[in-house]
């Protein structure tokens, strides 16, 4: 994340925020007419599916099974690690590769590596006031913008309707008392903005409070997997310090299929 170090915004401006809710970079891919039903079902994520997926997508890496946790623990994992969730219409992807300045230079592969009707980027960083986000349907571009509480870094495509209140300034930065904000500052803080659009297209938040039942991060769990140089895998499974996520599934940890 070099590039955003260079244009985040002073330590002052940091805004007030859950905890646990101040990075993701994540890609969804999404077939399932109702994403946020499927997310509900409670359905065990796909080990094999996961597995094949990231090998796949770091074919010149040895992948290596290391835990399984929740998105409210891993959707801003380390550039050596990733975390997937293969779940009947809906898989997500958490890898340092999604967090782009500009989105559009997303890698085709990571576009649509299982031509899926929709795929979606969401990924913020709220300790550089940074949001990003974007939308292709059937690996054609539509919709992407990032941004940080001072520079619009992309805006491609047309601005969609839920954006409007954004934009209005109805969602603006929540400055910590004697504050002052940069008068050219946007109008909302761009990860409240990326958390709209997951929440637009997935039906939940990182980063607001839920409302009673409502879906949250800990609720999603993933399969996650540690990357090595090829050939440079240990002999022995790998030992993850990463806490674990809220709402873990204890059942699903165990063996991988390899």
């Amino acid at each position: 994340m070099s590039e955003l170090k260079r244009v985040a915004e002073p330590s002052r401006a940091a805004a007030l925020e859950p905890p646990s809710s101040g990075k993701a970079s994540t890609l969804w891919y999404i077939d399932a007419t109702d994403p946020l039903a499927v997310l509900r079902a409670g359905h065990e994520p796909d080990r094999a599916a996961a597995l094949a997926l990231a090998r796949l997508l770091y074919a010149d890496c040895d992948v290596v099974p290391h835990l399984v946790d929740t998105l409210a623990g891993s959707a801003g994992p380390a550039a050596n690690e990733v975390f997937i969730a293969c779940l009947p219409g809906v898989t997500v992807l958490c890898a340092a590769q999604a967090a782009l300045i500009r989105p559009t230079a997303l890698p085709e592969l990571l576009v649509r590596p299982l031509a899926s009707e929709h795929t979606y980027l969401v990924s913020f960083d709220s300790a550089h006031g940074w949001g990003a986000f974007a939308h292709w349907e059937r690996g054609e571009f539509r919709r992407s913008f990032s941004s940080s509480r001072l520079h619009i870094l992309e805006d491609e495509g047309l601005p969609l309707v839920w954006e409007r209140p954004y934009w209005a300034g109805e969602h603006p930065v929540r400055w910590r008392a004697g504050e002052l904000p940069d008068p050219q500052s946007l109008p909302f803080d761009p990860p409240d903005f990326a958390d709209a659009a997951n929440n637009e297209w997935l039906g939940f938040h990182y980063r607001s409070a839920p409302a009673g039942g409502a879906l949250t991060s800990a609720d999603v769990t993933v399969c996650g997997f540690t990357l090595f140089p090829r050939g440079e895998a240990p002999a022995k499974p790998v030992a993850s310090a990463r806490p674990r996520g809220r709402g873990l599934l204890d059942r699903l940890r165990g063996q991988y299929p390899r």
